[in-house]
């Protein structure tokens, strides 16, 4: 109860309260807006952040994370067309109500359905907080080693059918990770002569060229579109009277959004496919989902917002983020010399409750903000993409300059903005680089601080939290390759069975 005060105090300081509201409201019409994103939008507003208070930094960073996926419900539902990409089974079921004539009603479902997944993931995760404070100190140099190690490995695993073009990303992120001076020895390590690089390449330059500046030139390449949404009309609270006659399918679907966010990598489309997957098992009526059925609306919304808030979860105890937004706003805490991890509950825990309480408040002023101005926000959908990339195209350079007032950081963002083109023409994933960047830094300073007390490589799993984590890593890349080994002989005998077919005729 003190820390829960103390997290209050914090948050009640009214530029945190700005923060909060910039940070909501705006997140919830960047998420509105297709083609823009939550990723777009922290990248851009990072570098300002820098300047400010960490609890104000990240609140605003943090309003922005858990209110887009309610504003991307928008266009997903009227115009089939996702405000994010964590949106796209909304469309499934929302946008079908939509030519029935329901759209209120879709309306009123995702919102309900996020608003309980979000406060679900929230309770969860401050009742999580005394254990966290417990097992936290437990976790040395070698455990959080191994902790970001099985990180990277299931953010690689995680792209089925693109294992290896995401390994292969992650570790150019590692390596991205090491040029520049060499904070141990003093040396220059793939500078090649070039003293710009003697500092490095920072992860913000890298995050605003793969994420905002390769979409603002994706937007300027693409013909420009002015999506038109047709306003609502009808009671948009009705729909929490009907999530109650679904409480099953909202409870298991925000607990998947609970279990799949702890785990680094997997996030919001794995919650999503389970627990969509789950309702369309235990319904009544299964053959109605894709055709506009209310339980894969809710099973959707509600697994994708209870994902934000257990996303802090591996962020706060043991400073590995899961996914490219946690690992912006790592940078956050960084520069601020604020360490998650083990520290972090001993020495700033009304930091931690204040983080818990703005995700709270955040998801009450989305709801309150979306009961009045959903008609409003369907006239901002209509923005046409072009002026959306020469807008962040100037709002990233500018993030970019103000960084350290540096030409050379504009052009290694635009270079890094022309890769994360290609990427996305290429259908290839550009997270493993950015977390190939944090969690490479990780591994390398947890390394070799951990190698001095080691005088055999067992010594790395001779204790219980660490040998654990060892067996998490031999299970998944075990249940992997027992899985491609499956799939290996299911096409083996498919191919067998249409030679068998073609002999016949």
């Amino acid at each position: 109860m003190e820390n829960l005060l103390a997290g209050a105090e914090m948050l009640a300081r009214w530029d945190v309260m700005v923060a909060l509201l910039v940070g909501s409201i705006g997140g919830v019409i960047i998420g509105a807006i297709p083609g823009v994103g939550p990723a777009v939008a922290i990248a851009i507003l990072l570098p300002a952040t820098f300047s400010l208070d960490p609890i104000v930094g990240l609140t605003m960073l943090l309003g922005i994370y858990g209110s887009s996926m309610y504003g991307g419900a928008i266009p997903a539902i009227l115009i089939n067309t996702p405000g994010t990409a964590v949106n796209a089974l909304t469309s499934y079921d929302g946008y079908p109500m939509t030519k029935r004539g329901e759209g209120h009603r879709a309306l009123s479902l995702a919102y309900s359905a996020s608003f309980f997944g979000g406060i679900f993931g929230i309770l969860c995760l401050i009742l999580l907080s005394p254990v966290l404070a417990l097992i936290a100190p437990m976790f040395g140099s070698r455990e959080i080693f191994l902790a970001a190690l099985l990180g990277i490995i299931l953010v690689v695993l995680a792209h089925r059918g693109q294992i290896f073009a995401a390994g292969m990303l992650a570790m150019f992120g590692i390596f991205l990770n090491t040029i520049g001076l060499d904070a141990f020895t003093y040396t220059q390590r793939y500078t090649f002569g070039y003293s710009f690089l003697s500092s490095g390449i920072n992860l913000i330059v890298v995050v605003l060229g793969l994420f905002a500046l390769s979409q603002a030139f994706f937007l300027l390449t693409a013909p420009d579109s002015s999506p038109e949404a047709q306003p609502v009309s009808g009671k948009l609270t009705s729909g929490f009277r009907e999530l109650m006659g679904h409480k099953r399918v909202a409870s298991v679907s925000a607990s998947l959004g609970v279990m799949m966010g702890m785990i680094p990598g997997v996030g919001e489309f794995t919650a999503q496919f389970m627990s969509y997957t789950y309702a369309q098992k235990s319904s009544d009526t299964p053959d109605d989902f894709g055709k506009g059925a209310p339980e894969g609306l809710i099973a959707s919304e509600a697994a994708n917002n209870a994902v934000p808030a257990a996303a802090m979860i591996p962020l706060l105890a043991l400073g590995i983020p899961g996914e490219a937004l946690t690992a912006m706003m790592l940078s956050v805490f960084y520069v601020h010399n604020v360490i998650p991890g083990p520290q972090l509950f001993q020495n700033n825990i009304d930091l931690v409750y204040g983080l818990y309480l703005a995700l709270l408040l955040l998801n009450v002023i989305v709801i309150l903000f979306l009961l009045v101005s959903t008609n409003l926000l369907t006239k901002i959908i209509r923005v046409p993409t072009r002026f959306l990339g020469v807008l962040i195209l100037i709002l990233s350079f500018v993030g970019v300059y103000s960084l350290r007032n540096s030409l050379t950081d504009c052009m290694l963002a635009a270079g890094f903005g022309v890769l994360g083109l290609i990427l996305k023409r290429l259908n290839l994933p550009v997270v493993p680089i950015i977390l190939g960047m944090v969690l490479g830094g990780i591994l390398e300073v947890k390394l070799r601080s951990a190698l001095p007390r080691l005088k055999t490589p067992m010594d790395m799993i001779d204790r219980p939290i660490s040998f654990i984590i060892f067996v998490m890593i031999l299970l998944v890349i075990g249940l992997h390759l027992r899985t491609l080994i499956r799939e290996i002989k299911a096409h083996q005998i498919d191919d067998d069975h249409d030679l068998h077919d073609t002999q016949m005729r």
